[in-house]
């Protein structure tokens, strides 16, 4: 394409999107000189350059539009019929231009309806002439269409067609197709024109703002940004083989090389930033056309329209904006005569507002209008076959509302021009997605309606979070990282599980948690570990946590297309290439938010009714894990001496020495029944109790897990049944106690004599305190496990009077909840005798507060661990007996 034409179409093209808007903003302030100025000049520009460059149906219709907009100028009354020509007329312009851009040429054709409507409108709004002393001239007629000029010339003045009529006599070069002159000949003429109009002064200013500005087209930059990517590899690559060395010569002139890549790498981002306001421009000419054509009268607000992000993100989030507007316009907002009786204002408003935060932009679409209609949701789910009655019963509000996203959903009653025809906010959210971004909606009925938009500044290098999971490294954008958690026994975070749901207690907030290696099938464990790393990540209003096995730093990335036989899978938005020369996949937060949607959503649901509870009950009542095995009625075991809950695929179970066993994580697990009742099954899943003890792993054969309980656990009758302690009452129910000490030496004889466990060849002593027989009887063998040889009495008393007989032991723990002397006062006792020493006392309580913490240390205590917190206690005694194990 000739580079003049080029030109021409690029700043023809511009020129014309502001017309668009500043129209519109015309229409709406009609005395604005400085708008009509604005767009006659610009109107005028165009018209000029057509004839200069040799395109007689484009100069004829932006002519017209040209004397149009000249009546507007000499006072003529502004009316929407007039503008809505005008702007007909610059419709036809731009169908005009893509038509030249396709085909290098004019189309052919003739505009002659629209000049005549042009022509009418003209002499419907001419005003009467300024009085004179000199009688009018009359008609001028020019090359293009007649003229009639509305007052004499003064002295010195020439018509524009005598004007324009001189500039074709003496320096206007034939038309494009034909024209002879190179692009030297053409832009000397081009120059010696403007110098003719506009003299000096233009001249000046022209030289000034092309010495500031350069035109570069977008495939440049692409191709820079490309090149700039492969530095940024480049410079990773070499960072990374530096770190492998401690000292080495290039370590700083690489660090200058980094700087200079990162400074480099901001200024190319800067290249291709734009203010999001060029995504906004066409929405003021959509509200007006949408105003007339609903019969609505809407106002549009822009806020944030110089906010800046990358020309790519901005190309993605145009139609999607433009969709939403329409949107709020036929859905949202209602009737005047609607408007009225609700005692809302005549004019509705559609506000988008745009501002940083982070490294995203957000994007609000908001509008004062009726807002969602949730039980027409409620109805168009249930015909759609999208949720059931059952599950919709048990959804929140703002759950609801989200079946809007879905695939062809639309509460519409009609199908109209305006929308209703099956293009939904599907859509809109796919769009959004594939650029990283997400949506979220927020709507009170009667009130209005607000869209989110959260989208990244940039798609081309990122910052992204590198982990570890099933023994593959993934990449997640660190932008939708909220932080980075470590679990582990003595940690303020644990890992807590409600129902048949796992969720991560941060900052006394529940969040419900996910295994990355499970979504990614990697592995056939869903089981969360209970220590770990767990990734929280914020995606639109839902916030929750992905579990991986490993994180190993952040590192800028570039991000590189999936190879279209992978695109298919939703949880990658594509890969990159590590400084290793690894290639990983990058882990899309939106599709891992879609892929866990129910779940996270049914467990944050039943977050609000567990959490209250548990803080009401936190300090009487234990985890409990229910079951049924053997009988209908119900057993159930401390839910923390539980290590995973699994089913394992029954062909998977195999008969060895007469035993039941099943490979497990590269070893072999005994499988043992509660009961001679308890059969294996043949078919299917079979559920297990997985308990382990360093290496060693024992699968407790059950038929069916019911629930996991918060409750008291007072064990009224004891029982004689080996493997049961007695009976308690579960949420009202009998339920059997398991006594899990007697099944772990089913499966290892030598489970509890501690061979593979103990530390040292010494015997460790320890006392252990509790009124409770249940307690008791499921810590001594855990603790014997550990390498203690354990002496248990039930009270306070019969602790102290074991001790003044002489009895010397390495540590003490004791439960605080007991009748006549608590675990206070027999702190307090042993600190009060000297003849004891500094025996150490570990405190084993369901009161874990900052409060009783303060006051077991008052009292001498040297350590403080929940109850059934086995690996905590585990961990204390084995800090607190650390030096009888090295004098061992």
């Amino acid at each position: 394409m000739d580079e003049l034409l080029k030109e021409f179409l690029v700043e023809t093209n511009e020129s014309l999107d502001v017309v668009d808007v500043e129209l519109v903003r015309f229409e709406q302030e009609p005395n604005n000189a400085e708008i009509l100025g604005n767009v006659f000049r610009l109107v005028h520009t165009i018209k000029g350059t057509c004839g200069f460059l040799g395109l007689p149906r484009l100069e004829t219709l932006a002519h017209a539009a040209e004397s149009l907009m000249s009546k507007f100028r000499d006072g003529a009354p502004v009316t929407g019929e007039a503008v809505t020509l005008v702007l007909s007329a610059i419709d036809r312009i731009k169908q005009i231009l893509a038509e030249l851009e396709a085909h290098q040429r004019e189309p052919e054709g003739t505009d002659a309806d629209l000049i005549h409507q042009l022509g009418e409108m003209v002499r419907k709004v001419s005003v009467p002439p300024a009085a004179s002393t000199s009688e009018p001239t009359g008609y001028t007629v020019g090359t293009l269409v007649p003229q009639t000029l509305e007052r004499p010339l003064l002295p010195g003045e020439v018509s524009l067609d005598e004007l324009e009529r001189a500039f074709r006599d003496t320096l206007g070069p034939a038309p494009i197709a034909a024209a002879p002159q190179g692009k030297a000949e053409q832009r000397k003429a081009e120059h010696d024109r403007s110098q003719n109009i506009n003299g000096a002064e233009k001249e000046e200013a022209e030289a000034t703002v092309a010495s500031k500005s350069i035109r570069v087209s977008v495939d440049t930059l692409e191709s820079l940004m490309t090149m700039v990517s492969e530095l940024v590899l480049t410079r990773n690559q070499l960072l990374d083989i530096v770190r492998r060395h401690d000292e080495s010569e290039f370590k700083v002139p690489l660090q200058r090389l980094s700087n200079v890549t990162a400074e480099l790498q901001d200024g190319v981002m800067r290249t291709r930033m734009q203010p999001i306001g060029n995504a906004w421009q066409k929405l003021p000419r959509v509200i007006r056309d949408l105003s007339a054509e609903l019969g609505k009268d809407i106002e549009l607000e822009l806020h944030g329209a110089d906010t800046e992000l990358d020309r790519q993100v901005l190309e993605r989030i145009k139609d999607p904006l433009t969709h939403m507007v329409r949107n709020s316009a036929d859905h949202g907002l209602e009737s005047r005569a609607d408007r009225i009786a609700a005692g809302k204002p005549e004019k509705g408003i559609i506000r988008l507002s745009a501002y940083h935060e982070g490294g995203h932009i957000i994007i609000s679409v908001a509008d004062d209008g009726r807002g969602l209609d949730i039980k027409r949701i409620k109805e168009k789910a249930l015909a759609s076959g999208l949720v059931t009655e059952p599950e919709l019963d048990k959804m929140s509000e703002a759950q609801i509302q989200k079946f809007i996203f879905s695939p062809g959903f639309s509460t519409a009653q009609k199908v109209t021009s305006v929308s209703g025809r099956g293009v939904g906010m599907d859509v809109v959210r796919n769009n959004i997605d594939q650029i990283g971004g997400s949506i979220d909606v927020q709507s009170v009925q009667g009130k209005g309606l607000t869209f989110t938009i959260k989208i990244p500044l940039t798609l081309a290098i990122v910052s992204a979070l590198i982990v570890e999971s099933g023994g593959e490294r993934f990449a997640i954008p660190q932008l939708s990282v909220v932080e980075l958690v470590r679990v582990h026994a003595k940690s303020e975070h644990r890992i807590e599980r409600i129902k048949d749901a796992a969720v991560l207690r941060l900052r006394n907030k529940l969040l419900p948690l996910v295994r990355l290696s499970s979504l990614l099938k990697l592995d056939g464990s869903k089981a969360i570990p209970d220590k770990g790393f767990i990734v929280v990540i914020h995606v639109g209003a839902q916030t929750f946590g992905v579990v991986v096995d490993g994180v190993f730093h952040t590192e800028e990335i570039v991000v590189k297309p999936m190879a279209s036989k992978l695109r298919h899978i939703g949880m990658f938005s594509g890969n990159t290439i590590l400084g290793d020369g690894s290639v990983i996949m990058i882990i899309d937060p939106n599709g891992v938010s879609q892929e866990i949607g129910a779940s996270v959503a049914s467990t944050a649901a039943a977050l609000a009714g567990t959490e209250a509870g548990q803080h009401a009950t936190a300090e009487n009542t234990v985890s409990l894990l229910v079951f049924r095995a053997g009988s209908p009625e119900p057993k159930a075991v401390p839910l923390s001496l539980v290590t995973r809950l699994e089913e394992i695929d029954c062909k998977k179970i195999e008969l060895s020495n007469g035993r039941h066993m099943v490979q497990y994580r590269g070893q072999l697990m005994p499988l043992i029944r509660v009961d001679d009742e308890v059969k294996i099954k043949r078919e299917g899943a079979q559920p297990l109790l997985v308990f382990s003890d360093g290496h060693r792993s024992m699968g407790l054969v059950v038929d069916e897990i019911v629930d996991i309980v918060e409750d008291r656990l007072d064990i009224e009758v004891a029982s004689d049944i080996a493997g049961v302690l007695g009976s308690a009452v579960v949420r009202g129910q009998a339920t059997e106690i398991i006594d899990v000490g007697h099944f772990l030496p089913l499966a290892y004889a030598d489970w509890f004599r501690g061979k593979d466990v103990k530390i040292s060849d010494k015997e460790r002593t320890l006392l252990l305190v509790d009124d409770s027989a249940f307690f008791r009887n499921m810590l001594s063998p855990v603790l014997k496990a550990a390498g203690y040889e354990v002496t248990a009495v039930s009270s306070g008393r019969e602790a102290l009077a074991i001790l003044k007989k002489g009895r010397r032991f390495d540590a003490m723990v004791t439960d605080i909840e007991m009748p006549e002397m608590d675990g206070f006062e027999l702190a307090e006792a042993v600190r009060g005798e000297q003849r004891f020493g500094e025996i150490p006392i570990i405190a084993l309580s369901s009161t874990t507060t900052p409060e009783a913490i303060e006051r077991g240390r008052k009292v001498g205590f040297h350590d403080y661990v929940a109850k059934f917190d086995r690996q905590s206690l585990i961990a204390a005694l084995k800090e607190q007996t650390a030096d009888i194990i090295q004098a061992a």
